[in-house]
C-alpha cells in the first residue's frame, strides 16, 4: 500500500510520496499557494486532503484537495490583513493583480487555525484563540462548537508558548459522539455528545495525587498547574486504536498514560533524559507501543538533549523506554520537533516519522530500530501525518 506523508510548513504543504516497498520517497510541493500551514490530515476512503492554517497576512482557513493534492480549494474562515492593503493601496494591488476577498465568516473571531480532525463525516478544526469549529460537508462550510468555548473554566484559560491554542483533536472512529481535544495552555476536554457539552480532564490518578510534586520537583514550575493535576500546558496526545480509552500524552512535564479515556492519569517519563518534549505516537497495532523525542527544556533551547538525536521507544505503555537513534544525527544536533510533527503507518513493520524545524523529515520503517532522511531542506516542518490508499 502506498505511503504518502502530508507534511505542513511555514510555506505551504509538501507531500512526500513512498513506493509500495518504502524504500524510495519523492517530494511534492509546496501547495496551498505557500501559505504557512499547522495541520494537514487525509481521508484514506475519499483521498480527500485538508490543510489548515493561515496568519496575520493570509487570515484563517482550510485547504482541500480531492485530487490528491494536484488542485486546491480554499474554505477563508476569517479575513487577513489582504483587504485593508489593497484598500490603502490600491495602485499597488492592481499592479500586482490582487483583489479584495469576500468577508469570512468569523473575521476578528480567529487569527488562524492549528489543526484538524475527522470523525464519522465531520471535520473538525482548532483554532487560535482556542476554540472548535465543524464541518459537516467536507470542509466547504464551517460552524463553531460553542459549548466548548463557553466552558466554566473558559475565563482561566491561558496562553502556552504559542498563544492559546487548540491544537490535539482526537476522535472515537467506533463513537462518533466522543471527541478530546488539546488546549494549551488549558488542558484535555472531552465530549461524549457530540459537542454539547465538555468536561476538563487533566487528574492525577490517585496513586501519585499525593505524591506528584513532592516526587517530581520538575512538575512545578507550571503556575497553571494544580495540586492532583498533569499540569495544563498539554503538547500533543494519541488514542491507542482498539483498546477502549487507552491515550498518551507528552506535555511540559513529561509523558503520561490514561486508561480511561483521560479521567486520570499516570506518570510514565521515568527512563527518558528529559521531562520536556512535543509529539508523540502511538503504534498502530500494539497499543503498549509508543513513541516520544524528548527535548532538553522549554528554557535552554527545546533541541536533544546533549545536541545528540534520539527516538524513544517503549514496548510495555511507559513502563520501561529504549533509546533508538541509528541513523539520526548523534552530535551537533540542536534542531526541534514540534507538537504535531510525528506520525505512523500501518504498514508490517510499522513507519514512524518526524520532521524537524530545521526543514528535514526523518522516516522509519522497522518501527524506530533505524532512521533515514526521505526530505531535507525544506522550510519549517509544523506537521506529519499520513495517508495509505489501497
Amino acid at each position: 500500500m502506498p505511503v504518502t506523508l502530508l507534511v505542513g510548513t511555514t510555506k505551504g504543504v509538501f507531500l512526500i510520496e513512498g513506493n509500495k516497498g518504502r524504500t524510495a520517497w519523492s517530494v511534492r510541493g509546496p501547495l496551498c499557494d505557500g501559505w504557512p500551514v499547522n495541520h494537514v490530515v487525509g481521508d484514506p476512503a475519499s483521498g480527500t486532503i485538508w490543510a489548515a492554517g493561515g496568519g496575520e497576512w493570509e487570515g484563517a482557513g482550510v485547504w482541500r484537495s480531492t485530487d490528491h493534492g494536484e488542485t486546491w480549494e480554499l474554505s477563508l474562515l476569517a479575513n487577513g490583513q489582504r483587504n485593508a492593503f489593497i484598500d490603502e493601496n490600491p495602485e499597488e494591488a492592481k499592479l500586482f493583480g490582487m483583489e479584495r476577498e469576500a468577508p469570512a465568516p468569523f473575521s476578528g473571531a480567529l487569527e488562524k487555525l492549528w489543526s484538524l480532525g475527522v470523525s464519522n463525516g465531520t471535520v473538525y478544526a482548532g483554532a487560535k484563540p482556542a476554540s472548535l469549529y465543524a464541518s459537516g460537508d467536507g470542509g466547504v462550510t464551517w460552524e463553531p462548537v460553542p459549548a466548548l468555548t463557553e466552558h466554566p473554566s473558559r475565563d482561566s484559560w491561558m496562553p502556552g508558548g504559542a498563544g492559546l491554542v487548540l491544537h490535539t483533536i482526537l476522535p472515537d472512529p467506533d463513537r462518533p459522539e466522543k471527541l478530546w481535544v488539546g488546549i494549551s495552555a488549558a488542558g484535555i476536554f472531552a465530549t461524549e455528545d457530540g459537542g454539547k457539552s465538555w468536561e476538563r480532564r487533566n487528574r492525577l490518578s490517585n496513586a501519585e495525587t499525593a505524591e506528584a510534586h513532592e516526587a517530581h520537583p520538575g512538575h512545578t514550575h507550571d503556575p497553571l498547574a494544580e495540586a492532583g493535576s498533569i499540569g495544563f500546558c498539554v503538547h500533543n496526545m494519541v488514542r491507542a486504536r482498539g483498546a477502549g480509552d487507552l491515550m498518551y500524552q507528552q506535555n511540559h512535564h513529561g509523558v503520561f498514560r490514561s486508561t480511561d479515556g483521560g479521567r486520570s492519569w499516570d506518570d510514565r517519563t521515568e527512563g527518558l533524559p528529559s521531562t520536556f518534549g512535543f509529539p508523540i505516537a502511538v503504534h498502530p497495532r500494539d497499543p503498549q507501543t509508543i513513541w516520544v523525542l524528548p527535548l532538553n527544556g522549554d528554557s535552554i533551547g527545546r533541541y536533544p538533549p546533549g545536541a545528540s538525536a534520539a527516538v524513544w521507544r517503549s514496548r510495555d505503555g511507559g513502563e520501561s523506554w529504549e533509546r533508538k537513534q541509528a541513523g539520526l544525527p548523534e552530535k551537533d544536533c540542536f534542531f526541534t520537533v514540534l507538537r504535531q510533527a510525528m506520525a505512523t503507518d500501518a504498514q508490517e513493520p510499522a513507519g514512524v516519522y518526524f520532521g524537524t524545524n530545521s526543514g528535514s523529515v526523518f522516516a522509519s520503517t522497522d518501527e524506530g530500530e533505524s532512521w533515514a532522511p526521505v526530505a531535507q531542506h525544506l522550510p519549517t516542518v509544523l506537521s506529519v501525518e499520513v495517508l495509505e490508499r489501497g
